[in-house]
């Protein structure tokens, strides 16, 4: 997860090999920027809007989103509860080295 995102807001729950497992709760703004893994978000609770170049997803409990290394994305306008699972897999610059999934 970017620097930028503080302590508090990211726990990581597990790691293996390239794997790593955490629990994301950005208050306000999510001011993460682009990861240098390939990236899954599964929203756990809370409801807003995934935004990953000119898309934009509702998005609420249940909802899974790839994101490929080096994409830029965030979530927008979400409700204060909104924690999402996020996993970090792979090599550096993504499974097929596009930067984008």
């Amino acid at each position: 997860m970017a620097s930028r995102v503080g302590p508090d807001e990211y726990q990581e729950m597990l790691r293996h090999g390239t794997m790593s497992v955490g629990l994301y709760t950005p208050r306000e703004v999510d001011k993460q920027s682009p990861h240098n893994q390939d990236e899954v978000y599964i929203v756990a609770s809370g409801t807003g809007v995934f935004s990953m170049g000119t898309e934009r997803t509702e998005c609420g409990p249940g909802d899974t989103f790839f994101v490929g290394a080096g994409a830029r994305h965030r979530f927008e306008d979400f409700s204060d509860d909104l924690a999402i699972w996020v996993v970090f897999y792979g090599p550096e610059g993504g499974e097929h080295g596009s930067g984008v999934g």
